[in-house]
């Protein structure tokens, strides 16, 4: 328990080192260029010590928690020999963090509000949480695709850099035919698909899928699942905007 206490606040002293520059720079730009006291101290204060306990419990939950499960399923498949159960549970992940992901989820409702002001969708309730939840599932999709083809990559040791490039390819292609209201929000989907669910379980699944295989290397193998999750929403989230 005391090392457990210790291990905390070296994680809280690490996490107030990380802030600082944030802190500084707006205290800078706050006291020094607008010349303007910082509004309300007391709760920016209590606000940031908040953000350093938080990054600090989440940052060792990962290391305690999301990585382990993560290695210890890609393990657990590599070892069963079953193509078709790895694929199946890569997929899953990849859909079920996404549809988990706040970052998703507030950039979704975000687009359902524009959308319905703009005059592209309905301005009701029902009309916009349509449309946010159509948009999560695709990104999501897109998502639980991307990590099953990451994984077959893995297992045929294939490079990446012509995945990576192909698809960017299809992104260029594919932008002067979406929808221009569409564009945006494809391309920030790409972006807030990889964030705190994600990453963590994706990249323990890479890394731990490439270190049970024989003659594959998890520094070179094992990373570049998060790469295919940025990309795939793009073309994903386009290509539902053509077509609904």
């Amino acid at each position: 328990m005391k090392a457990l206490a210790l291990d905390l606040l070296l994680a809280m002293r690490g996490s107030a080192r990380d802030l600082l520059p944030i802190v500084l720079v707006v205290a800078f730009f706050q006291l020094v260029v607008l010349q303007q006291p910082l509004p309300d101290l007391g709760r920016i204060l209590s606000g940031s010590l908040m953000v350093v306990v938080g990054l600090a419990l989440f940052i060792r939950g990962l290391e305690y928690g999301l990585f382990p499960i993560g290695e210890t399923m890609a393990y657990g498949f590599a070892r069963k020999g079953n193509i078709w159960w790895l694929l199946a549970f890569a997929f899953a992940l990849g859909f079920s963090t996404t549809v988990a992901e706040p970052a998703l989820i507030a950039i979704a409702e975000e687009a359902a509000k524009v959308a319905a002001g703009g005059g592209m969708i309905a301005d009701t309730e029902a009309a916009r949480a349509d449309y946010t939840l159509g948009l999560r599932i695709t990104v999501a999709l897109s998502v639980g695709a991307a990590v099953a083809l990451g994984v077959v990559r893995i297992i045929k040791g294939w490079p990446i850099q012509y995945f990576i490039i192909g698809g960017y390819i299809g992104v260029m292609l594919m932008t002067p035919f979406a929808p221009r209201e569409i564009v945006g929000i494809a391309y920030d989907s790409g972006g807030v698909t990889t964030s705190t669910v994600t990453v963590p379980l994706v990249t323990a699944l890479g890394v731990g899928l490439a270190a049970s295989i024989k003659g594959r290397n998890p520094m070179v193998d094992g990373f570049g699942l998060i790469a295919f999750a940025s990309l795939t929403p793009m073309i994903f989230v386009m290509g539902y905007g053509m077509l609904i």
